[in-house]
Protein backbone atom coordinates (compact mmCIF):
# COMPACT_ATOMS: atom_id res chain seq x y z
CA UNK A 1 0.00 0.00 0.00
CA UNK A 2 1.66 3.50 -0.83
CA UNK A 3 2.59 5.40 2.03
CA UNK A 4 0.48 8.58 2.11
CA UNK A 5 2.85 10.12 4.45
CA UNK A 6 4.73 12.28 2.18
CA UNK A 7 1.80 13.48 -0.31
CA UNK A 8 1.55 16.88 -0.27
CA UNK A 9 -2.09 18.31 0.59
CA UNK A 10 -3.10 21.58 -0.56
CA UNK A 11 -2.48 24.51 1.89
CA UNK A 12 -5.57 24.49 3.87
CA UNK A 13 -7.81 27.89 3.19
CA UNK A 14 -7.71 30.86 5.49
CA UNK A 15 -10.92 32.29 6.45
CA UNK A 16 -12.47 34.92 4.67
CA UNK A 17 -11.91 38.20 6.44
CA UNK A 18 -15.39 39.41 8.08
CA UNK A 19 -15.15 43.12 6.93
CA UNK A 20 -14.80 42.22 3.45
CA UNK A 21 -16.92 39.51 3.28
CA UNK A 22 -19.78 42.09 4.53
CA UNK A 23 -18.66 44.80 1.84
CA UNK A 24 -19.05 41.71 -0.94
CA UNK A 25 -22.11 41.15 0.43
CA UNK A 26 -23.44 44.49 0.05
CA UNK A 27 -22.34 44.70 -4.12
CA UNK A 28 -23.89 41.71 -4.49
CA UNK A 29 -27.42 43.19 -3.27
CA UNK A 30 -27.01 46.15 -4.94
CA UNK A 31 -26.22 44.55 -8.19
CA UNK A 32 -29.03 41.53 -7.78
CA UNK A 33 -31.60 42.79 -5.74
CA UNK A 34 -31.44 47.12 -6.29
CA UNK A 35 -30.68 47.44 -2.81
CA UNK A 36 -29.50 50.93 -1.84
CA UNK A 37 -25.66 51.09 -0.22
CA UNK A 38 -26.61 53.62 2.50
CA UNK A 39 -29.52 51.44 3.37
CA UNK A 40 -27.82 47.64 2.96
CA UNK A 41 -25.17 48.65 5.10
CA UNK A 42 -26.40 48.97 8.11
CA UNK A 43 -28.10 45.17 7.96
CA UNK A 44 -24.91 43.77 6.87
CA UNK A 45 -22.40 44.86 8.92
CA UNK A 46 -25.10 43.89 12.17
CA UNK A 47 -25.46 40.23 10.53
CA UNK A 48 -21.69 40.05 10.35
CA UNK A 49 -21.19 41.39 13.94
CA UNK A 50 -18.54 43.84 12.59
CA UNK A 51 -16.83 46.05 15.80
CA UNK A 52 -16.76 49.69 14.74
CA UNK A 53 -13.57 49.61 13.10
CA UNK A 54 -14.51 47.18 10.65
CA UNK A 55 -17.86 48.45 9.71
CA UNK A 56 -15.96 51.57 8.72
CA UNK A 57 -13.48 49.61 6.59
CA UNK A 58 -16.72 47.44 5.40
CA UNK A 59 -18.51 50.92 4.52
CA UNK A 60 -15.47 52.39 2.72
CA UNK A 61 -14.73 49.30 0.72
CA UNK A 62 -18.64 49.09 -0.50
CA UNK A 63 -19.48 52.33 -0.86
CA UNK A 64 -16.08 53.70 -2.69
CA UNK A 65 -16.10 50.50 -4.81
CA UNK A 66 -19.34 50.96 -6.10
CA UNK A 67 -18.62 54.89 -6.53
CA UNK A 68 -15.68 53.75 -8.33
CA UNK A 69 -16.99 51.39 -10.57
CA UNK A 70 -16.37 52.84 -13.77
CA UNK A 71 -12.96 53.82 -13.44
CA UNK A 72 -11.95 50.43 -12.15
CA UNK A 73 -14.23 48.77 -14.88
CA UNK A 74 -11.76 50.70 -17.69
CA UNK A 75 -8.34 49.21 -15.35
CA UNK A 76 -9.62 45.53 -15.49
CA UNK A 77 -10.74 45.69 -18.82
CA UNK A 78 -6.80 46.48 -19.78
CA UNK A 79 -5.84 43.94 -17.62
CA UNK A 80 -7.62 40.60 -18.77
CA UNK A 81 -7.53 39.06 -22.02
CA UNK A 82 -11.18 38.84 -23.11
CA UNK A 83 -14.61 41.10 -22.58
CA UNK A 84 -16.03 42.18 -18.81
CA UNK A 85 -19.39 41.06 -19.68
CA UNK A 86 -17.58 37.80 -20.24
CA UNK A 87 -16.41 37.72 -16.62
CA UNK A 88 -18.48 35.57 -14.04
CA UNK A 89 -20.51 38.67 -12.19
CA UNK A 90 -19.57 37.34 -8.86
CA UNK A 91 -15.92 37.75 -10.05
CA UNK A 92 -15.95 41.10 -11.29
CA UNK A 93 -17.48 41.85 -7.78
CA UNK A 94 -14.46 40.30 -6.37
CA UNK A 95 -11.99 42.05 -8.85
CA UNK A 96 -13.37 45.83 -8.35
CA UNK A 97 -13.03 45.15 -4.63
CA UNK A 98 -9.63 44.34 -5.30
CA UNK A 99 -8.85 47.43 -7.24
CA UNK A 100 -10.27 50.13 -4.64
CA UNK A 101 -7.93 48.84 -1.66
CA UNK A 102 -5.02 48.67 -4.40
CA UNK A 103 -5.86 52.13 -5.53
CA UNK A 104 -7.82 53.96 -3.21
CA UNK A 105 -7.02 52.82 0.41
CA UNK A 106 -4.48 52.28 2.38
CA UNK A 107 -3.81 48.96 2.25
CA UNK A 108 -0.70 47.33 1.40
CA UNK A 109 -0.57 45.55 -2.08
CA UNK A 110 0.51 42.08 -0.52
CA UNK A 111 -2.68 42.01 1.80
CA UNK A 112 -5.14 43.77 -0.85
CA UNK A 113 -4.53 40.89 -2.81
CA UNK A 114 -3.96 38.15 -0.30
CA UNK A 115 -7.17 39.24 1.36
CA UNK A 116 -9.28 39.03 -1.90
CA UNK A 117 -7.74 35.88 -3.07
CA UNK A 118 -9.00 34.43 0.05
CA UNK A 119 -12.31 35.67 -0.35
CA UNK A 120 -12.49 34.46 -4.34
CA UNK A 121 -11.46 31.00 -2.95
CA UNK A 122 -14.31 30.66 -0.23
CA UNK A 123 -16.70 31.84 -3.03
CA UNK A 124 -15.31 30.04 -5.59
CA UNK A 125 -13.32 27.65 -5.50
CA UNK A 126 -9.46 27.37 -6.25
CA UNK A 127 -10.06 28.69 -9.91
CA UNK A 128 -11.56 31.75 -8.98
CA UNK A 129 -9.07 32.39 -6.33
CA UNK A 130 -6.29 31.86 -9.08
CA UNK A 131 -7.81 33.94 -11.93
CA UNK A 132 -8.60 36.83 -9.22
CA UNK A 133 -4.95 36.46 -8.14
CA UNK A 134 -3.56 36.58 -11.62
CA UNK A 135 -5.66 40.68 -12.50
CA UNK A 136 -4.93 41.98 -8.93
CA UNK A 137 -0.88 41.79 -9.65
CA UNK A 138 -1.51 43.27 -12.49
CA UNK A 139 -3.33 46.21 -11.33
CA UNK A 140 -0.81 46.43 -8.60
CA UNK A 141 1.51 47.27 -11.18
CA UNK A 142 0.35 51.09 -11.40
CA UNK A 143 -0.81 53.34 -9.16
CA UNK A 144 -4.24 54.86 -9.95
CA UNK A 145 -3.34 58.29 -12.20
CA UNK A 146 -1.05 56.43 -13.44
CA UNK A 147 -3.64 53.79 -14.80
CA UNK A 148 -6.52 56.75 -15.95
CA UNK A 149 -3.22 57.84 -17.95
CA UNK A 150 -3.40 54.62 -19.82
CA UNK A 151 -6.95 53.80 -20.31
CA UNK A 152 -8.80 57.29 -20.60
CA UNK A 153 -8.39 59.36 -23.50
CA UNK A 154 -5.85 61.99 -24.25
CA UNK A 155 -7.90 65.18 -22.70
CA UNK A 156 -6.72 67.43 -25.24
CA UNK A 157 -7.96 65.93 -28.05
CA UNK A 158 -11.38 66.97 -28.86
CA UNK A 159 -14.14 67.91 -26.12
CA UNK A 160 -15.21 64.33 -26.95
CA UNK A 161 -11.76 63.23 -25.90
CA UNK A 162 -12.15 65.41 -22.30
CA UNK A 163 -16.12 63.67 -21.53
CA UNK A 164 -14.88 60.68 -22.28
CA UNK A 165 -11.54 61.17 -20.09
CA UNK A 166 -13.30 62.48 -17.56
CA UNK A 167 -15.83 59.78 -17.51
CA UNK A 168 -13.15 57.19 -16.53
CA UNK A 169 -11.30 59.41 -14.23
CA UNK A 170 -14.03 60.16 -12.22
CA UNK A 171 -16.60 57.08 -12.67
CA UNK A 172 -19.66 58.47 -13.94
CA UNK A 173 -21.41 56.99 -17.69
CA UNK A 174 -20.36 59.43 -20.27
CA UNK A 175 -24.32 60.49 -20.65
CA UNK A 176 -24.43 62.14 -17.02
CA UNK A 177 -20.85 63.89 -17.67
CA UNK A 178 -22.47 65.19 -21.10
CA UNK A 179 -25.67 66.55 -18.46
CA UNK A 180 -23.71 67.59 -15.82
CA UNK A 181 -21.21 69.77 -18.37
CA UNK A 182 -24.32 71.78 -19.59
CA UNK A 183 -25.42 72.86 -15.79
CA UNK A 184 -22.43 73.26 -14.23
CA UNK A 185 -20.97 76.81 -13.76
CA UNK A 186 -17.93 78.25 -15.10
CA UNK A 187 -16.44 74.97 -16.50
CA UNK A 188 -16.80 73.58 -13.37
CA UNK A 189 -17.34 70.04 -14.42
CA UNK A 190 -13.75 68.24 -13.51
CA UNK A 191 -14.69 69.70 -9.68
CA UNK A 192 -17.97 69.13 -9.85
CA UNK A 193 -17.35 65.46 -10.56
CA UNK A 194 -14.42 64.88 -8.08
CA UNK A 195 -16.97 66.04 -5.21
CA UNK A 196 -19.29 63.65 -6.58
CA UNK A 197 -16.47 61.17 -5.24
CA UNK A 198 -15.95 62.54 -1.44
CA UNK A 199 -18.30 60.44 0.57
CA UNK A 200 -20.34 63.38 2.66
CA UNK A 201 -20.65 63.84 6.54
CA UNK A 202 -23.58 63.06 8.24
CA UNK A 203 -25.42 65.70 8.86
CA UNK A 204 -28.32 66.55 11.36
CA UNK A 205 -31.77 68.78 11.80
CA UNK A 206 -32.65 70.11 14.99
CA UNK A 207 -36.44 70.57 13.98
CA UNK A 208 -37.30 73.70 15.61
CA UNK A 209 -39.73 73.75 18.76
CA UNK A 210 -38.85 70.34 19.02
CA UNK A 211 -34.63 70.49 19.91
CA UNK A 212 -32.43 73.23 20.41
CA UNK A 213 -29.17 73.04 18.21
CA UNK A 214 -27.28 72.79 21.12
CA UNK A 215 -28.61 69.03 21.78
CA UNK A 216 -26.78 67.93 18.90
CA UNK A 217 -23.48 66.92 18.87
CA UNK A 218 -21.35 68.44 15.77
CA UNK A 219 -19.98 71.46 13.80
CA UNK A 220 -23.14 73.75 12.49
CA UNK A 221 -23.91 74.09 9.05
CA UNK A 222 -22.56 76.71 7.01
CA UNK A 223 -26.45 78.20 5.66
CA UNK A 224 -29.18 76.52 7.77
CA UNK A 225 -29.95 77.78 11.42
CA UNK A 226 -30.71 74.55 12.36
CA UNK A 227 -28.09 71.99 11.54
CA UNK A 228 -25.14 70.52 12.23
CA UNK A 229 -22.47 67.85 10.87
CA UNK A 230 -21.34 65.03 13.18
CA UNK A 231 -17.69 64.24 12.89
CA UNK A 232 -18.59 60.20 13.67
CA UNK A 233 -20.66 57.98 15.51
CA UNK A 234 -24.04 56.75 15.03
CA UNK A 235 -26.51 59.43 14.45
CA UNK A 236 -29.60 56.68 15.63
CA UNK A 237 -27.49 56.58 18.96
CA UNK A 238 -28.02 60.51 19.91
CA UNK A 239 -31.04 61.21 22.03
CA UNK A 240 -32.58 63.81 19.93
CA UNK A 241 -32.56 61.90 17.07
CA UNK A 242 -33.82 58.52 17.99
CA UNK A 243 -36.51 60.90 20.07
CA UNK A 244 -37.74 61.95 16.82
CA UNK A 245 -37.28 65.69 17.45
CA UNK A 246 -33.88 65.72 14.93
CA UNK A 247 -33.13 63.59 11.75
CA UNK A 248 -30.44 63.14 9.28
CA UNK A 249 -30.74 65.51 6.58
CA UNK A 250 -28.42 67.04 4.19
CA UNK A 251 -28.17 70.49 4.08
CA UNK A 252 -29.45 71.64 0.76
CA UNK A 253 -32.46 69.89 1.89
CA UNK A 254 -33.10 71.98 5.31
CA UNK A 255 -32.73 75.09 2.57
CA UNK A 256 -35.71 73.64 0.73
CA UNK A 257 -38.05 73.70 3.65
CA UNK A 258 -36.67 76.82 5.23
CA UNK A 259 -37.19 78.44 2.06
CA UNK A 260 -40.81 77.39 1.03
CA UNK A 261 -41.62 78.43 4.94
CA UNK A 262 -39.65 81.71 4.85
CA UNK A 263 -41.28 83.10 1.27
CA UNK A 264 -43.56 86.16 2.07
CA UNK A 265 -47.39 85.37 1.96
CA UNK A 266 -50.42 87.62 2.93
CA UNK A 267 -53.40 86.82 4.73
CA UNK A 268 -54.26 83.40 5.65
CA UNK A 269 -51.08 80.99 6.30
CA UNK A 270 -52.42 77.81 7.64
CA UNK A 271 -52.66 75.15 5.57
CA UNK A 272 -49.14 73.80 4.05
CA UNK A 273 -49.07 70.77 1.50
CA UNK A 274 -45.87 68.30 1.08
CA UNK A 275 -47.02 66.80 -2.23
CA UNK A 276 -44.35 64.49 -2.96
CA UNK A 277 -43.08 63.87 0.89
CA UNK A 278 -41.52 60.63 1.18
CA UNK A 279 -39.62 59.26 3.10
CA UNK A 280 -40.14 62.33 5.37
CA UNK A 281 -37.45 64.44 6.14
CA UNK A 282 -38.72 67.70 5.01
CA UNK A 283 -42.17 66.94 5.89
CA UNK A 284 -41.14 66.88 9.55
CA UNK A 285 -39.04 69.85 9.28
CA UNK A 286 -42.14 71.70 7.18
CA UNK A 287 -43.90 70.48 10.39
CA UNK A 288 -41.66 71.47 13.18
CA UNK A 289 -41.79 75.08 12.00
CA UNK A 290 -45.60 75.19 11.10
CA UNK A 291 -46.34 74.44 14.14
CA UNK A 292 -44.61 77.35 15.44
CA UNK A 293 -47.13 79.70 13.59
CA UNK A 294 -50.38 77.76 14.27
CA UNK A 295 -50.12 76.49 10.84
CA UNK A 296 -50.60 72.71 9.66
CA UNK A 297 -48.88 70.48 7.10
CA UNK A 298 -50.80 67.84 4.90
CA UNK A 299 -48.02 65.04 3.70
CA UNK A 300 -48.64 63.49 0.29
CA UNK A 301 -47.14 60.35 -0.93
CA UNK A 302 -48.17 57.74 -3.78
CA UNK A 303 -46.35 54.43 -2.19
CA UNK A 304 -47.60 52.84 0.55
CA UNK A 305 -43.94 51.84 1.95
CA UNK A 306 -43.09 55.48 1.82
CA UNK A 307 -45.76 56.85 3.13
CA UNK A 308 -45.20 54.57 6.15
CA UNK A 309 -41.51 56.58 6.39
CA UNK A 310 -43.48 59.60 6.75
CA UNK A 311 -45.41 58.96 9.77
CA UNK A 312 -42.27 57.60 11.05
CA UNK A 313 -40.85 60.83 10.25
CA UNK A 314 -43.57 63.14 11.52
CA UNK A 315 -44.26 61.20 14.65
CA UNK A 316 -43.07 62.15 18.38
CA UNK A 317 -42.05 58.96 20.88
CA UNK A 318 -45.13 59.48 22.34
CA UNK A 319 -47.27 59.35 19.60
CA UNK A 320 -47.91 63.06 18.93
CA UNK A 321 -47.88 64.82 15.04
CA UNK A 322 -47.23 68.62 15.98
CA UNK A 323 -47.76 70.22 13.26
CA UNK A 324 -49.26 67.59 10.79
CA UNK A 325 -52.43 67.95 9.39
CA UNK A 326 -52.35 64.05 8.41
CA UNK A 327 -50.33 61.52 6.18
CA UNK A 328 -52.43 60.65 2.75
CA UNK A 329 -51.70 57.93 0.53
CA UNK A 330 -52.08 59.46 -2.87
CA UNK A 331 -50.63 60.18 -6.31
CA UNK A 332 -49.64 63.92 -6.00
CA UNK A 333 -50.71 64.27 -9.89
CA UNK A 334 -54.35 63.95 -8.95
CA UNK A 335 -54.88 64.70 -4.94
CA UNK A 336 -57.93 64.31 -3.49
CA UNK A 337 -57.46 68.11 -2.40
CA UNK A 338 -59.93 70.97 -3.00
CA UNK A 339 -58.20 73.49 -5.63
CA UNK A 340 -57.48 76.75 -4.44
CA UNK A 341 -57.60 75.39 -0.70
CA UNK A 342 -53.75 75.77 0.02
CA UNK A 343 -51.53 78.41 1.27
CA UNK A 344 -48.14 76.84 0.54
CA UNK A 345 -47.03 73.78 -1.33
CA UNK A 346 -43.86 71.76 -1.22
CA UNK A 347 -43.00 69.86 -4.78
CA UNK A 348 -39.69 67.94 -3.95
CA UNK A 349 -39.80 66.32 -7.51
CA UNK A 350 -38.98 62.49 -7.97
CA UNK A 351 -35.74 62.84 -10.21
CA UNK A 352 -32.91 61.59 -12.09
CA UNK A 353 -31.11 62.40 -8.26
CA UNK A 354 -27.59 63.14 -10.40
CA UNK A 355 -27.21 65.54 -7.84
CA UNK A 356 -27.46 63.41 -4.96
CA UNK A 357 -24.27 60.93 -5.72
CA UNK A 358 -22.34 61.73 -3.36
CA UNK A 359 -24.46 59.79 -0.69
CA UNK A 360 -26.30 57.55 -3.24
CA UNK A 361 -23.17 55.75 -4.83
CA UNK A 362 -25.33 53.01 -7.11
CA UNK A 363 -27.61 55.90 -8.71
CA UNK A 364 -25.00 56.86 -11.73
CA UNK A 365 -25.14 53.15 -12.54
CA UNK A 366 -29.07 52.33 -12.07
CA UNK A 367 -30.19 55.41 -14.17
CA UNK A 368 -30.66 55.59 -17.99
CA UNK A 369 -31.15 58.76 -20.32
CA UNK A 370 -34.27 56.49 -21.11
CA UNK A 371 -35.44 57.44 -17.75
CA UNK A 372 -35.52 61.27 -17.86
CA UNK A 373 -38.16 61.64 -20.64
CA UNK A 374 -40.72 59.84 -18.14
CA UNK A 375 -39.39 62.03 -14.93
CA UNK A 376 -39.68 64.90 -16.70
CA UNK A 377 -43.20 64.45 -17.79
CA UNK A 378 -44.04 63.44 -14.22
CA UNK A 379 -41.93 66.86 -13.01
CA UNK A 380 -44.63 68.40 -15.36
CA UNK A 381 -47.76 67.08 -14.13
CA UNK A 382 -46.76 67.60 -10.25
CA UNK A 383 -46.02 71.51 -10.56
CA UNK A 384 -49.26 72.13 -12.07
CA UNK A 385 -50.93 69.97 -9.74
CA UNK A 386 -49.66 72.26 -6.81
CA UNK A 387 -50.44 75.26 -8.97
CA UNK A 388 -53.92 74.21 -9.43
CA UNK A 389 -54.16 73.49 -5.33
CA UNK A 390 -52.93 77.06 -4.00
CA UNK A 391 -54.97 80.07 -3.12
CA UNK A 392 -54.53 82.61 -5.06
CA UNK A 393 -51.34 84.48 -3.19
CA UNK A 394 -49.91 81.23 -2.11
CA UNK A 395 -46.91 79.88 -2.68
CA UNK A 396 -45.28 76.94 -4.52
CA UNK A 397 -42.00 75.73 -4.34
CA UNK A 398 -40.09 73.32 -6.82
CA UNK A 399 -37.22 71.32 -6.06
CA UNK A 400 -35.14 68.83 -7.19
CA UNK A 401 -32.09 66.76 -6.18
CA UNK A 402 -30.92 66.92 -9.57
CA UNK A 403 -29.32 69.68 -11.26
CA UNK A 404 -29.82 68.75 -14.62
CA UNK A 405 -31.66 71.33 -16.85
CA UNK A 406 -34.54 69.31 -18.04
CA UNK A 407 -35.37 68.50 -14.55
CA UNK A 408 -35.27 71.81 -13.15
CA UNK A 409 -35.35 75.67 -15.36
CA UNK A 410 -36.86 73.81 -18.49
CA UNK A 411 -39.91 72.01 -16.08
CA UNK A 412 -40.55 75.67 -14.78
CA UNK A 413 -40.60 76.89 -17.89
CA UNK A 414 -42.67 74.94 -19.82
CA UNK A 415 -45.11 74.75 -16.78
CA UNK A 416 -45.59 78.71 -16.72
CA UNK A 417 -45.79 79.02 -20.23
CA UNK A 418 -49.12 77.78 -20.62
CA UNK A 419 -50.05 79.70 -17.50
CA UNK A 420 -51.74 83.63 -16.85
CA UNK A 421 -52.02 82.81 -13.33
CA UNK A 422 -48.15 82.33 -11.82
CA UNK A 423 -45.62 84.24 -11.50
CA UNK A 424 -41.77 82.93 -10.85
CA UNK A 425 -40.29 85.33 -7.89
CA UNK A 426 -36.65 85.37 -6.95
CA UNK A 427 -36.13 82.59 -4.13
CA UNK A 428 -32.26 83.34 -3.71
CA UNK A 429 -32.97 86.05 -1.14
CA UNK A 430 -34.51 83.29 1.00
CA UNK A 431 -31.60 81.82 1.37
CA UNK A 432 -29.27 83.78 3.51
CA UNK A 433 -25.17 83.84 2.75
CA UNK A 434 -25.62 81.53 0.23
CA UNK A 435 -23.87 82.62 -3.01
CA UNK A 436 -22.76 81.28 -6.53
CA UNK A 437 -26.28 79.61 -6.46
CA UNK A 438 -27.41 81.46 -9.84
CA UNK A 439 -30.11 78.89 -11.32
CA UNK A 440 -30.72 78.46 -14.86
CA UNK A 441 -34.00 80.92 -14.79
CA UNK A 442 -33.45 83.95 -12.98
CA UNK A 443 -34.74 84.22 -9.78
CA UNK A 444 -34.26 80.41 -9.52
CA UNK A 445 -31.66 78.87 -7.22
CA UNK A 446 -28.92 75.71 -7.75
CA UNK A 447 -26.99 74.37 -4.89
CA UNK A 448 -23.79 72.36 -5.94
CA UNK A 449 -21.61 70.11 -3.77
CA UNK A 450 -18.40 71.16 -5.14
CA UNK A 451 -19.41 75.05 -4.15
CA UNK A 452 -21.70 74.79 -0.95
CA UNK A 453 -20.77 71.37 0.82
CA UNK A 454 -24.95 69.94 -0.01
CA UNK A 455 -26.47 67.88 -2.64
CA UNK A 456 -27.36 69.71 -5.54
CA UNK A 457 -30.98 70.65 -4.64
CA UNK A 458 -32.56 73.15 -7.22
CA UNK A 459 -34.89 75.41 -5.79
CA UNK A 460 -37.86 77.88 -8.01
CA UNK A 461 -40.54 79.93 -5.96
CA UNK A 462 -43.96 80.44 -7.69
CA UNK A 463 -46.88 82.42 -6.80
CA UNK A 464 -49.95 82.22 -8.00
CA UNK A 465 -52.02 85.20 -8.85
Amino acid sequence: MPDQRNRRRPPAARPADPARSAALEVLRLVRTEDAYTNLALPAVVARHGLDTRDAGFATELAAGTIRRQGTYDAILAACIDRPLRKVELAILDLLRLGCHQLLAMRVPTHAAISSTVDLARAKSGQGGAGFVNAVLRSVARRDLDAWVAEVAPDPSASRDARMDHLAIKHSHPRWVVDLLDVAAPDDDIDALLAADNVPPKVTLVARPGRCEVSELPGTPTTFSPYGVVLEGGDPSRIPAVAEGRAGVQDEGSQLVALALASAPLEGRDERWVDLCAGPGGKAALLAALAAQRGAGVLAVEQHVHRAGLVRRAVTDLDGATPGVIGVLTADGTQPPIAAGSVDRVLVDAPCTGLGALRRRPEARWRRSPDDLLTLVLLQRRLLASALDLVRPGGVVLYATCSPVRAETGEVVASTIGGRDDVTLEDVRPLLPGVTRADGPLPGTAQLWPHVHGTDAMFLALLRRS
